[in-house]
């Protein structure tokens, strides 16, 4: 067996073992300063990363490190308290293992959180942007041999983000008065914040958002035919940059997911919600 499907099945299994026959339908990755839904989740159990075989450990700024498996909006799902990354010094298989053990376990439909900056102009700090698309300009995590029962060798990314799920989304939303923006992320590398002529170029070539995460799992995902639902926290905005005094603060960025994680909270519960009955409480 390929050495790589191997550790994803081992931390699959061990992680099945400690959810005492539960069966998540929905993954969900908590990002910076996103935690906020964990608190909706029923009846959690709690597996922190460092005691499942082969798992790399969360390093970056209000990442637990913990998944989180139960009940939310009817359905039994599986939380991510924190993401790996690439900057952390993790090859591809590691920043992605998380999702494709998600997947391994079942789960039948992935949601995506981040923080981001914002490089469109019109956005604002706390804004909530839906995403619609992506640019990767990080390492695609598929590169080396494929693995046939993972998915194709050449996964189609025309739709990389659900159109039912944000159409869903829009539709909540709109119920509760929650203003969205809905845009184009650009993933990079990091850990470096990002200078003012990357925040031009980044515009330049259509982003409206950038992080350092998301794309990655994205792709794994549909990799796999999950569909997926993504959402940016604008934190900091490019425009900002133009101050001479201005200095991006992790932080301040934090606190300002924090800020709006309340708006996000409702929007991903009553998603969850939404899907359709197949994927009701197991």
């Amino acid at each position: 067996m390929n050495t790589q499907l191997t550790i994803i099945n081992a931390a699959a299994e061990f992680l099945a073992g400690r959810l005492k026959g539960r069966k998540p339908v929905v993954g969900i990755v908590l990002g910076s300063g996103l935690g906020k839904l964990a608190d909706q989740i029923e009846d959690p159990i709690v597996v922190p990363y460092g005691g499942i075989p082969s798992f790399p450990t969360s390093t970056a700024i209000g990442h637990k490190g913990n998944y989180i498996c139960g009940y939310l909006g009817g359905k039994c799902v599986i939380a991510m308290q924190g993401r790996i990354h690439y900057y952390e010094g993790y090859g591809m298989n590691l920043v992605v293992l998380p999702i494709r053990v998600m997947i391994a376990l079942g789960i039948r439909c992935l949601l995506v959180s981040n923080a981001a900056g914002g490089t469109n102009l019109a956005y604002h700090v706390g804004d909530l942007m839906i995403i619609k698309d992506h640019i990767n300009l990080i390492p695609n995590p598929l590169i080396g041999p494929n693995i046939d029962s993972l998915g194709p060798r050449f996964p189609d990314m025309t739709r990389a983000y659900d159109p039912t799920l944000i159409h869903t989304v829009e539709k909540i939303a709109a119920e509760e008065g929650i203003a969205l923006q809905k845009g184009v992320y650009v993933a990079v590398s990091g850990p470096c914040y990002e200078t003012p002529a990357e925040y031009r170029f980044f515009r330049l070539i259509g982003g409206d958002a950038v992080g350092m995460s998301t794309v990655p799992e994205v792709i794994v995902a549909r990799h796999a035919g999950v569909p997926v639902f993504g959402m940016s926290v604008i934190t900091d905005v490019a425009h900002a940059t133009d101050d001479d005094d201005y200095v991006t603060d992790g932080n301040v960025i934090v606190a300002a997911a924090n800020a709006a994680a309340d708006r996000m909270t409702v929007l991903f519960r009553r998603l969850v919600a939404a899907l359709p009955a197949e994927d009701a409480k197991a």
